[in-house]
């Protein structure tokens, strides 16, 4: 308290009542100030100096509450200390001082009679935190000391820029984790399995790696270049598009980011095997399939392609052939009736590819070949294979 007056400097006592002060301290000739000792009531404050003793003022002493701890948020922090919290209750308005067990608070500011903040010291296990007032110590509130995270390992360590895929994290100390992060963004969710496991579901990001971290009330750890966002497949064309029944043939898929191709289907069948050529290119052998287009698509660890069509074609059939036989020397046109004739590519006639015309897929108009008189084979080729061949007869000229 300060005194206030005239004729101070020489002050040898300050008395409240009888009783003199804790201390004091004469700070000019017209102000002193004073520390004042226990009492209760009210008294009379003097000053004594060799001048004689100065008329008293009133000063009453009122009981200070006993301080009353509610809340304390967070109830947890790092052992290596430093965790600011919040102490709510009643009567902290005169805190001298703050305890984490037996040790004193790194550093506190009374905000109001019902609020305090605080610095966490460097501590272990669960202690009791107490505030002291003139009013005495309060009740205690628990404070736990968690350990620093660990984190050791990434599982799987890519997964699509999308998101949403499960991921598994391990390590040490993780109960009662508040956070995880991939780069600077929140997991969609996770959840803390053990005190070493956690699954969390991979945020959306954007292609490369990201670091991941683990938050508790211990403190946080952070795996570097931990996870790598990996874009989608993206397919543009197959080639060829069409092929046979049986399968077996290669077809090259064309796109971007195949380079981390997991899977080629057509349809819902893998392909027999593939190559990756490179991120643009991937070599794949066609599995058997049925009649019709199927969806050929890519997977990877960034997720599944969009689709691109390959057609299965039957062999084609050759019913008929109109005329059955004509001159050894050739020059005119045969026709040939049956059924998948529409993709034909080649003619054999007689082992030796000939020129064609397709009229429809049921009709292929032939140049007949020259050759030696008697029969010959004709067969048609096409994407879905080659057909039974048929009989042509080659007939020689007539001599008189």
């Amino acid at each position: 308290m300060t005194l206030t007056g005239t004729g101070l400097s020489g002050a040898t006592a300050v008395r409240f009542g009888s009783t003199p002060a804790a201390s004091f301290t004469v700070v000019s000739d017209t102000q002193i100030s004073a520390v004042a000792p226990a009492g209760t009531g009210t008294v009379q404050v003097t000053v004594v100096t060799p001048g004689g003793t100065s008329n008293g003022v009133t000063f009453t002493y009122v009981a200070a509450p006993v301080p009353s701890l509610s809340s304390i948020t967070p109830n947890s922090g790092a052992t290596t200390g430093g965790t600011a919290v919040t102490l709510t209750g009643t009567g902290l308005s005169g805190a001298t001082a703050v305890r984490f067990g037996s040790t004193p608070a790194t550093s506190f500011t009374v905000v109001s009679d019902t609020q305090i903040t605080a610095v966490a010291p460097p501590g272990t296990g669960t202690v009791q935190v107490t505030v002291t007032t003139p009013g005495g110590t309060s009740n205690g509130l628990s404070f736990t000391y968690a350990a620093t995270p660990t984190l050791i390992s990434v599982s799987p360590t890519q997964g699509p820029t999308a998101g949403g895929n499960t991921v598994t994290l391990t390590g040490t100390n993780f109960t009662s984790a508040s956070s995880v992060t991939f780069g600077a963004t929140p997991a969609l969710s996770f959840t803390v399995v053990s005190s070493t496991r956690i699954d969390a579901v991979a945020p959306p990001g954007t292609a490369g790696a990201v670091a991941v971290t683990v938050t508790t009330p211990g403190g946080s750890s952070t795996l570097p270049s931990a996870y790598f966002y990996v874009s989608a497949p993206l397919l543009t064309a197959v080639t060829p598009a069409v092929g046979p029944l049986a399968g077996g043939n290669t077809v090259t898929l064309s796109g971007s980011h195949l380079i981390e191709a997991t899977a080629v289907r057509f349809g819902s069948t893998p392909a027999v095997s593939f190559s990756v050529v490179s991120d643009a290119q991937i070599n794949a052998v066609v599995p058997a399939g049925v009649v019709g287009p199927v969806n050929v698509t890519v997977t990877s660890a960034g997720g599944t392609s969009n689709p691109v069509s390959y057609t299965y074609l039957a062999a084609p059939v050759v019913i008929a052939i109109s005329p059955t036989q004509g001159p050894a020397a050739g020059g005119n046109t045969v026709t040939l009736t049956g059924t998948g004739l529409g993709p034909t590519t080649q003619v054999l006639f007689g082992g030796t590819p000939t020129s064609f015309t397709v009229v429809s897929d049921t009709h292929v108009v032939v140049d007949a070949l020259s050759g030696a008189p008697g029969p010959v084979n004709i067969s048609v080729v096409t994407p879905g294979g080659t057909s039974t061949p048929v009989v042509y007869t080659r007939v020689g000229s007539p001599n008189v």
